[in-house]
């Protein structure tokens, strides 16, 4: 059986894993997201331990990276961390540490279009050639499998950092972005639920105001997304979308914006097939890496 590298490299930690698939793990570990070289040297030093116990080497290894990302394989800088403000991670050159330590075919996506590509080969879109994942959490990003490929356009999406309306009388608060200010990522990410509440979002009962007007502004954002790109399903995954009464918030919320304007049976009647949350779980990203790294040599 061949076997794959996945990387969810996080700006808080790295996640690496050798599989097949969700079901054929073999080996994990995960370190902080430190100094780049620190980081990369464990990565290199866990991939390098386990072509050594392998009968098989490696065929290819996938990164689901945090950004902003060089996609473009023309590019000079392609695979780098460009402008990050993660400290001394701007100008990384992430692929090419890898690729010239393991001596191994790289793929690199941003890390929601990882995991859109992992719910895609196994989860929630599978069978979909349109689709979007949207993960709210620490940050808020979107990854899209449009036309049965990842989107990605000028650089790739900053779907967290879409304008969305904002009732100051209602929702004071200006919100978390240090770029934007009241963007939807700086309205309605982690940080900006303990901001305005003061505490975090996971101690807030069901029963708390933050879920209604936290649900409002996930659903402004599926609206413009769904009018925009038409997606033939939306996955929300994310810390902040474990919260149980909050999908169901946000369905009802997008049908209601929505207002009966896009006249497709999957959003009148079905809902609840329409906006769903991601079968992999926490698992969607580095999954998203391994297939990544399968896809890259014609496996999948």
């Amino acid at each position: 059986m061949e076997l794959f590298g996945g990387i969810e490299a996080g700006g808080t930690k790295f996640i690496c894993i050798v599989a097949s698939g969700p079901d054929n793990v073999l080996a994990e570990t995960r370190c902080p997201t430190t100094k780049p070289e620190e980081t990369l040297k464990q990565a290199v030093d866990f991939f390098q331990e386990q072509n050594r116990k392998l009968k098989e080497p490696l065929v290819s290894i996938g990164i689901a990276c945090f950004g902003p990302v060089d996609l473009d394989p023309s590019s000079s800088t392609f695979g780098f961390i460009t402008s990050t403000p993660k400290p001394s991670w701007s100008n990384t050159d992430i692929v090419g540490t890898i690729k010239e330590a393991m001596n191994l075919p790289v793929a690199m996506d941003t890390d929601v279009n990882g995991a859109a590509v992992g719910e895609w080969t196994w989860g929630a879109g599978k069978g979909l050639d349109d689709f979007i994942y949207l993960t709210i959490g620490t940050g808020i990003g979107g990854g899209g499998i449009i036309n049965g490929k990842t989107l990605h356009g000028l650089v790739h999406p900053e779907m967290g950092h879409m304008r969305i309306p904002h009732d100051m009388r209602a929702d004071p608060y200006i919100g978390a972005c240090p770029y934007h200010g009241d963007c939807f990522e700086g309205l309605a990410a982690g940080p900006s639920l303990r901001a305005r509440w003061g505490q975090a979002g996971e101690t807030l009962p069901m029963d708390h105001p933050a879920w209604q007007l936290e649900a409002n502004y996930i659903a402004l954002a599926v609206q413009n997304l769904v009018c925009t790109l038409s997606p033939k399903r939306v996955i929300l995954g994310g810390g902040v979308m474990e919260q149980p009464n909050l999908l169901p918030l946000v369905r009802m919320k997008v049908t209601e914006y929505l207002n009966s304007y896009v006249q497709s049976p999957e959003i009148l009647k079905n809902i609840d097939h329409y906006i769903v949350a991601p079968k992999l779980g926490s698992q969607a990203g580095v999954m998203g890496a391994v297939a990544l790294a399968q896809r890259l040599v014609g496996y999948s």
